[in-house]
Parts: C-alpha cells; sequence; structure tokens
C-alpha cells in the first residue's frame, strides 16, 4: 500500500467529515485553524486521525464552518461524543413559544398564502389562505390534509400530475427552478441522504426530463421564485420568500422554513381577497 493509500485509509470518521465540510465551504486547514482559533497543525493531527478532538474543539470546529446543527451532532457522535443539540417537535410543550410565533406570522399574512415547511419541504403548519388556495384547485380532500399541518410535501404537490402541476403556467421553467434548490440546498447543508427520497420521487413523475438529475452549480437561483396558476379564469401570480429563525440552538427549529406569497400584481391581490371572502 502507498504512503498516500494507507494515510486515506487511516483517516479517522471525524476527520473525514472536517474534511468534507472544509471542502464545502471551500476553506483551507490554514482558514479554519485561525477561525477555530487552534494550530493548523493540529487540525491536520484531528483530520487524519492522529489526534483526538476534545467535544469543545469540535463544537469550535463546526461553529467555523457554519455546519447545520442536526450534522454537528453527527460529527460529535462519529467522535464518540454524545450529541449537544436537542431536537424537538412544534407540538413539544417547550416549542410553545415558537409556535405561538409562527401563528402570528401565518395570520398576519392573510389573505396570501403562507406555509411553515421543514428542510425537505414537507408542510407544518399553514393559514387560512393557503387552504383556500388549495380548496379552489384541489378541493376538500386536499384540504384537509393540509388543514391537518401534515403528511403533504410543497415541492411533490407542484410536482404531481393529480396534484398543482396542471395549474401552474411555465410548470416546467418553475419546477426546474424548483427542483435546483432543492439539489442545492441538500449539497450545501449536508442533506443529500435525507432529501434523496423526495428528489428521486420528483424525477420519477412523468414529463420531468432526465437531465434535471444533474445538479449546475453554475447557474445562479433567481433572487425570488415567481409563480402564476390559473383555473377557470382566474390567475395568482405570486412570488414567495423565505425566512428561517437566526441563531437556533434546537435542531428542528434550524431546519424550519416560512414560505410567503406575495401577490406580484394587483389582480392577484383581488383574486386573494375574493378567495379569502368566499373561504
Amino acid at each position: 500500500m502507498s504512503v498516500s493509500a494507507q494515510a486515506s485509509a487511516n483517516v479517522s470518521p471525524v476527520g473525514k467529515l472536517l474534511k468534507h465540510w472544509r471542502g464545502t465551504r471551500r476553506m483551507s486547514q490554514l482558514d479554519l485553524a485561525l477561525e477555530a482559533g487552534i494550530s493548523a497543525r493540529h487540525l491536520s493531527f484531528v483530520e487524519t486521525g492522529r489526534s483526538q478532538p476534545s467535544r469543545d474543539m469540535l463544537l469550535s470546529l463546526a461553529e467555523a464552518l457554519d455546519i447545520p446543527l442536526r450534522e454537528r451532532n453527527s460529527i460529535l457522535d462519529a467522535a464518540g461524543y454524545a450529541g449537544f443539540y436537542r431536537e424537538q417537535s412544534l407540538d413539544e410543550p417547550a416549542m410553545g413559544q415558537v409556535r405561538k410565533a409562527l401563528t402570528l406570522m401565518l395570520e398576519k399574512h392573510e389573505p396570501y398564502p403562507c406555509l411553515v415547511v421543514d428542510g425537505i419541504w414537507n408542510v407544518h403548519m399553514t393559514n387560512q389562505a393557503s387552504i383556500h388556495m388549495m380548496a379552489f384547485f384541489l378541493g376538500a380532500e386536499a384540504v384537509g390534509v393540509l388543514a391537518g399541518g401534515g403528511g403533504m410535501n410543497a415541492m411533490d404537490v407542484l410536482f404531481d400530475p393529480d396534484g398543482l402541476r396542471p395549474y401552474v403556467v411555465d410548470w416546467e421553467d418553475a419546477a426546474r427552478s424548483l427542483l435546483s434548490r432543492v439539489q442545492r440546498e441538500a449539497l450545501a447543508e449536508g442533506d443529500a441522504g435525507r432529501a434523496e427520497p423526495l428528489i428521486e420521487k420528483l424525477l420519477s413523475y412523468p414529463g420531468v426530463p432526465k437531465d434535471w438529475r444533474t445538479v449546475n452549480l453554475q447557474t445562479p437561483l433567481a433572487p425570488v421564485l415567481s409563480m402564476t396558476m390559473q383555473k377557470d379564469g382566474v390567475a395568482f401570480n405570486y412570488f414567495s420568500t423565505i425566512t428561517t429563525f437566526g441563531t437556533p440552538l434546537d435542531v428542528g427549529l434550524q431546519d424550519l422554513r416560512i414560505e410567503c406569497f406575495f401577490p406580484a400584481d394587483e389582480a392577484t391581490e383581488t383574486a386573494a381577497k375574493q378567495l379569502a371572502a368566499v373561504g
């Protein structure tokens, strides 16, 4: 076995993870060492398995690399330490204030749709405008799923031929942009394994081009996503923004996003208000 091959074989699990995240964040050993306040030599020893890092050191390195909390726990586990960050669902009592804040945000965004989704776009909370929108396009059965706060995936319902897909104007452009966002976020946040079942499902739908499987990291994403949906002569032209929690200390909380849809024209403003009045 060559020296380089032997060195590669001796790399510790935690060392592999740190090296992976250094590559993802495009940081050299020297850059990371300076950011974390340790020597580059010590970092090299940690990555090759010649030195066992302390729990505090791993947390410092993870902070310097801006690693998602779920993956920080994975790094600690790889080094033989217990996870540092908890993961609580929105239904737990300790998350009561968070749920209250989310409910307030959803209500304040009426009469325009607003969703709370996780990192792989499962819907956890919605406002009434979202429910009215689903009722208009997909009927009562879809409303029951959405109102239940679970069981629906925002990306899946847009790709599914039996979902919103037939009503999305220029669906192919919108869907390609959405899929690219899912793929890029999975790579950037170390969630490729968790996102893979969703990505494979989206790619499996009829009419989805095979070349969408390839992620083009050179093409910049649009600053906002615009989408027009139309049915029975009524059109809703929205653009959406994503809001996340700043400095979260809980894995589940860091995973949440609030997607708010804003009307892109006066006709959509009017249609949304009319839909809310009917609903």
